[in-house]
């Protein structure tokens, strides 16, 4: 199952809306197939890893992170490969919460007679599931929030000299979990400031996420090096409700697609976006700021996970935030998470932080 789970990290940001699966096939002690999904949510993991079985599979164990597909979408069911191929066993390591599945799929497998066994490496399968399980249940994507600042939390100078805090082994990092997400997500502010691509660079793969910018008004440069990509790399805008019609046209004929917003007091509601995106087939939302929208989506209690790079220097108070106001005035009001890992990066200390949705 751990390799199942390694399998199926490698389509994490590529398979949305499908959920990224791995699967792998063992008959008499020997790997005869294994699979991931593939980008763009198909194939499944499970029709892979049983087309390298071939007639091994007949009397094998199939181990899989997530429930299979019992329902027909543009492919026939995993269940019903796994019980044409004459799998004997499969080892799921969690049930899937699609109301099309959510336990279907395991019904369909013993009534067939194929020995059932769940819950290995549950928790692990959660986490890497959790977009796909929270679009589904809640009806927006798990977001991270990427915060990278100095060691008295700011991001730049008075002046607005940004580049760069952290060194660039954190950097390349943080360009593999922009790999990892459906989407980047950044504020309008964090545009007009930094002017940035948002695409994934210096990794050796061709594979680009999804760019998605808030602007309430629309009114970012329409020179920007986002416009100049967008040929090659997809971009969609969240504007509010009564952005000008002459700006969503101009943002259309160049090429992005454009997704109207509720507004909340003097911005686009954070919720809304995450909704929008969802309904478009967004799991996993890498969030890089600015300091208004980290704000608004902290305050909202929409940030599942905090990744923060955080390097040896120290601006001082007149220095950029990283995150804006956010009202609180107790402590006990304020979001609170709970630390998941901490590890030094060439110089810099990388934290992951994730929200505890038990309390």
């Amino acid at each position: 199952m751990s390799l199942a789970l390694s399998l199926g990290r490698r389509g994490l940001g590529r398979t949305w809306p499908n959920p990224s699966v791995g699967c792998v096939i063992v008959r008499d002690g020997v790997i005869v197939g294994r699979g991931w999904t593939a980008d763009g949510g198909r194939p499944h993991a499970e029709t892979r890893a049983l087309a390298q079985a071939g007639a091994r599979a007949q009397g094998a164990t199939a181990y899989v992170t997530l429930e299979p597909c019992s329902h027909h979408g543009q492919t026939p069911p995993c269940t019903q490969a796994l019980i044409d191929a004459g799998v004997a066993h499969v080892v799921a390591a969690i049930q899937d919460n699609d109301r099309r599945v959510d336990g279907n799929g395991f019904a369909m497998l013993r009534a067939a007679g194929i020995q059932v066994t769940t819950g290995v490496l549950a928790d692990q399968a959660a986490q890497d599931h959790a977009g796909f399980f929270m679009r589904n249940g809640l009806g927006r994507p798990w977001v991270t929030l990427k915060l990278a600042n100095s060691f008295d939390g700011r991001i730049a100078t008075a002046t607005g000299d940004s580049q760069w805090i952290t060194g660039p082994d954190a950097r390349r990092l943080v360009h593999g979990m922009r790999a990892q997400h459906d989407a980047v997500l950044v504020g309008a502010g964090t545009v007009r400031a930094d002017d940035p691509t948002l695409n994934v660079r210096d990794l050796g793969i061709a594979h680009h996420t999804l760019r998605v910018v808030i602007s309430r008004h629309l009114d970012i440069p329409i020179a920007s090096r986002l416009v100049q990509t967008v040929d090659n790399l997809p971009l969609w805008v969240c504007h509010g409700d009564t952005a000008p019609s002459d700006r969503i046209d101009a943002w259309r004929n160049i090429g992005a697609q454009t997704i109207s917003c509720a507004l909340q007091g003097q911005g686009v509601d954070p919720g809304a976006v995450l909704s929008a995106l969802a309904q478009r087939g967004i799991t996993r939302v890498f969030c890089e700021g600015g300091g208004n929208l980290a704000a608004s989506m902290l305050a909202a209690d929409l940030v599942d996970e905090l990744i923060g790079f955080q390097a040896g220097v120290v601006i001082g108070a007149e220095g950029l935030p990283s995150i804006g106001a956010m009202g609180v005035d107790q402590l006990k009001s304020a979001p609170r998470f709970k630390l998941h890992q901490l590890t030094e990066v060439q110089g810099d200390v990388l934290q992951t932080w994730r929200r505890d949705r038990t309390d």
